[in-house]
């Protein structure tokens, strides 16, 4: 597998006067999928349309395998894409959406229907070959928009946040799909979203950008488990971010030399009933750990997960816990117990740092 497949270095662009890439640099390894993560405006979807030639570099260069792109027009770059509009042409059948830029390469016809079968089949669509695109559902245009970009071979595939327009439980469904096509193929894979979820769930790897920078890169259980700063904290996961104040609050001295602090929600165990008290009270002696009391301010239930927002020491926790049936109800205000480990307590460095 080779280390440097797709490289960009000091990518930069600027709309006007305005910075939208600055600098960035990454290393993609052929077969990889990639997921740039950040909020709306952070420039995913930028970097994306520079990759694939759809707008001009400002500074930088981008190599795919030995070829430099950086000057060429998109139809000699080998890239496919696949646009959260679908993009699909209303007056041809789904097999002559797929065909269409084989057509355009002029291959010949044959050969065309056999590679759209294949297509067909890898997506799950063969009995809709004849169907036009404002018969299909959401999810099975996006199908269709992904097999033609697989149907012209590319050397790289780019998804443009291809999910979002989806109810949730299609996108599920499709980003699996996804997945497992894009590992059958090895195909070296760019995904865009800001959804923290569809990310964990498809990456190899995750790039977290803001203000045009790649601010944090690596594994999902990397990027999950070991923010690096508060913006990463806040983003990723949910997490607690504490000043130095707040967190010797809640876990006195000792607890390093950084200004601010993350914890995830799921690392502080809620005390709720007699059964829990008895759990603690079995479980082996940890001086560290600390037991604080809070008041609960309010509850969201999120499936298999329930979010308690607590008030302990003058400061707004948020906290997870398993739906197992023993939830404090909605509305119950009443005070409970917060086990706190200082082992959990990652510390951040400064914003740029």
């Amino acid at each position: 597998m080779n280390a440097s497949y797709l490289e960009l270095q000091g990518i930069r662009k600027l709309f006007g006067d305005q910075p939208v890439l600055n600098d960035v640099d990454l290393t993609i390894r052929e077969g990889e999928l990639v997921t740039l993560l950040g909020p709306s405006g952070c420039g995913k979807s930028t970097l994306l349309r520079c990759i694939a030639g759809l707008t001009e570099l400002d500074g930088g260069r981008i190599r795919l395998g030995q070829q430099d792109l950086s000057n060429l027009p998109p139809r000699n770059r080998e890239v496919g894409m696949v646009f959260q509009s679908y993009a699909l042409f209303p007056n041809l059948t789904v097999a002559d959406n797929i065909e269409y830029g084989l057509k355009m390469r002029g291959v010949a016809k044959k050969e065309r229907m056999l590679r759209c079968e294949e297509l067909l089949a890898l997506v799950d669509l063969e009995d809709k070959r004849g169907a036009y695109p404002q018969h299909l559902s959401g999810g099975q245009q996006q199908r269709v928009a992904l097999a033609r970009s697989l149907a012209v071979q590319p050397k790289l595939l780019l998804l443009d946040e291809p999910l979002s327009a989806l109810d949730a439980k299609i996108r599920k469904n499709l980003r699996t799909e996804i997945r497992q096509i894009q590992k059958r193929l090895k195909m070296t894979t760019i995904f865009v979203t800001h959804d923290q979820e569809e990310a964990l769930t498809l990456s190899d790897r995750i790039c977290i950008m803001n203000h045009g920078r790649i601010v944090q890169d690596g594994s999902p259980e990397s990027i999950y488990s070991a923010p690096r700063t508060e913006f990463v904290a806040r983003f990723i996961g949910s997490y607690n971010v504490l000043s130095r104040a707040e967190a010797s609050r809640l876990f006195g001295e000792g607890i390093g030399q950084a200004d601010s602090f993350a914890l995830r929600p799921e690392s502080v165990k809620l005390l709720m009933d007699r059964s829990d008290a008895e759990e603690l009270a079995a479980a082996p002696a940890n001086a560290s750990k600390r037991t604080i009391e809070g008041t609960i301010d309010s509850i969201h239930i999120l499936g298999n997960v329930i979010r308690y927002f607590v008030d302990a020491a003058g400061i707004r926790l948020t906290i997870d816990r398993l739906n197992d049936g023993r939830s404090l109800r909605a509305n119950d205000q009443s005070g409970v117990r917060l086990v706190l480990d200082p082992s959990q307590l990652l510390q951040l460095e400064k914003e740029g740092a």
